[in-house]
Parts: C-alpha cells; sequence; structure tokens
C-alpha cells in the first residue's frame, strides 16, 4: 500500500480487536471493560476508515462503533482535512463518545516539489498559509498532530544548505502552528519506494528536530519505512525516543499488516510499551487476505503482536 493511495484516498482511522490463538488471548477477551466487547489493546493501534468495511459497511459512524467494540482506542484519517464538514463532525463525535484518540492527519506531503529545501519567498508563503489550513482542521477536530513530508531534494544545492533551509522553513512553520497547539510530526520515507524525497532516516529526522528545538517539531516513524531504510528498529527507536511522538505500522516486505513480514513487531509493540508511549500508532498498511477473512485476519494479528 503507497503513501500516495492513503492521501488520495483520504482513508482514516477505525479501529478493531481481535481474536489471538491461544490461553493469553482468550484471558484477554474475558476481561469486562464498559463499552467494549473484548478488553482494549494495551497499545493505541489506529486502524483507517475502510479498513473493516466488509464488517462495518460504509457508514462512518458504524465503523467507529466496530472498532471501539473490537476493542482499539484510536484511529487515524490521514485525509481528513479533505473530508465534508460533516463527515469531520461524525468521526470527532463518535470518537469522543468512546474516548477514542484520533491519530495525525496529512498535513503537507508533495512529493513532486522542493519546497522546505529551498530559501524562496513564495514557498515559505506556501507553506505559512498550509499551516494556517493545518491549525483549522485542527480547531474542528481536536487532532493535535499533523504529517509533514518536506519534498524533494535538490539536486542543484549543496546538502547542508538544504537541510538549514528544512530547519529555517519548519520554524517559520511553527510560529503558526505552536501558539495554536499543534504538533508537525515530521515522516521520514524509504527511497526505495518514494525516490527524491529529502527526509529518508531516523537519525536525520533526529538530528533537525533537535536543531528546531520545539515540542511542536517531532518525528513519526514509519516503521515499514525503516525497516527498508535503515533496520535496526528497536536501536533507532530508543536514540530518538525524545523526538518521537506516532508511529506507522506495516511489515516488510508487502507492506501487509504484522506478522506477514520480517520483522517482529511483538516486540517492537512491547518496547514501545515498556517506555510509557500513549500516542497513536496508525495501522498504514493493506491486508494480506480479501474481505471479511482479510479483516479478521488483521484484527488477529495485532491481537497476538499485543501479548508481550
Amino acid at each position: 500500500m503507497k503513501r500516495r493511495h492513503f492521501i488520495t484516498q483520504g482513508i482514516g482511522a477505525a479501529t478493531a480487536l481481535g481474536l489471538a490463538g491461544g490461553a493469553a488471548a482468550k484471558t484477554a477477551r474475558q476481561v469486562s471493560v464498559p463499552g467494549y466487547s473484548h478488553s482494549p489493546f494495551k497499545l493505541k493501534y489506529a486502524p483507517s476508515f475502510g479498513m473493516f468495511q466488509a464488517h462495518a459497511g460504509k457508514d462512518l459512524a458504524d465503523q467507529v462503533r466496530f472498532a471501539a467494540d473490537e476493542g482499539f482506542t484510536a484511529m487515524f484519517d490521514n485525509g481528513i482535512m479533505g473530508r465534508p464538514a460533516a463527515d469531520q463532525e461524525t468521526i470527532v463525535r463518535e470518537m469522543a463518545k468512546r474516548g477514542m484518540t484520533l491519530g495525525p492527519f496529512v498535513l503537507y506531503a508533495d512529493f513532486s516539489k522542493e519546497s522546505f529545501v529551498l530559501a524562496d519567498k513564495d514557498v515559505r508563503e506556501m507553506l505559512t498559509a498550509k499551516m494556517k489550513e493545518g491549525v483549522e482542521t485542527m480547531k474542528r477536530t481536536g487532532c493535535r498532530q499533523a504529517l509533514v513530508v518536506p519534498g524533494r531534494y535538490s539536486q542543484r544545492l549543496f546538502w547542508d544548505y538544504q537541510t538549514a533551509h528544512v530547519i529555517d522553513n519548519l520554524r517559520a512553520c511553527l510560529d503558526v502552528c505552536a501558539p495554536a497547539g499543534l504538533v508537525l510530526v515530521l515522516e521520514p520515507l524509504n527511497r526505495r519506494d518514494h525516490p527524491g524525497l529529502f527526509l529518508f532516516g531516523m537519525p536525520q529526522a533526529y538530528a533537525i528536530c533537535r536543531a528546531v528545538d520545539s515540542p511542536c517539531c517531532k518525528i513519526l516513524d514509519d516503521m515499514y519505512h525503516q525497516q527498508i531504510t535503515e533496520g535496526n528498529l528497536i536501536p533507532h527507536i530508543e536514540a530518538c525516543w525524545p523526538e518521537i511522538a506516532a508511529f506507522h505500522i506495516g511489515d516488510n516486505p508487502g507492506r501487509k499488516e504484522p506478522t506477514t513480514g520480517e520483522i517482529n513487531y511483538r516486540n517492537v509493540f512491547g518496547t514501545i510499551h515498556r517506555k510509557g508511549f500513549n500516542g497513536v500508532l496508525c495501522m498504514e498498511h493493506g491486508m494480506s487476505r480479501p474481505g471479511r477473512e482479510g479483516e479478521r485476519a488483521v484484527i488477529e494479528a495485532y491481537r497476538a503482536c499485543d501479548q508481550f
């Protein structure tokens, strides 16, 4: 599943919990929690709207209800900025009833242009105008994290100049976002799937966040991308921990649900939980099987990986 698909389709957050084999999973399901048929997951795994459509249907409120009933406590909607106000209100209302958290939405992710890497007045004005739109979305939805991909790198400028320009442009964006309480989360993407983008690694994102030096500039660690780019997921999470505010999930190869690839998500999730993470882990991946069977397989995979 490619990021372009998620952004274009505006896939959002729905939630789900499932059945995992073994005594531990059976015990978890027997726990009685008000408002849920199944016990909540230990972490805030967040499905996208449409992920469980075969079970819940197309109605947004029904998708929220299904997700909450399955035990998910978060959702995400990359494209919520582009949804009609009525749909935004439905999402917010139904999630609020269940005490669910809305994960980061996409604020700026233009893969076709050089933007943040330039010291250009028009680019700066475009970016700050976009940030104002993001603040308005935050006010309507209550979602206080917005995803930013800094665009393409330039083949005409030394890399260090580009890095300095990214830092300066982020500071200008935060002049708009920080007073409102909107946190920008920077997402590195792998260069195999997305060649030509400036931001590709966790160490690079960490250095930029340290240079910007703001509680409103953090990292979104997409573990699918970083498994491809650098691996060593747990050591990089440990090293970047002070600057990580959110995660994206997807196994590699294939970008499907956990347990379908090479990432030991049970150990990764256990590390994140032990560090006391209270943010959202967006389920930005496809399914290894179609239909209801595939949706149930996703839920079961998360239940199994949550048994750390």
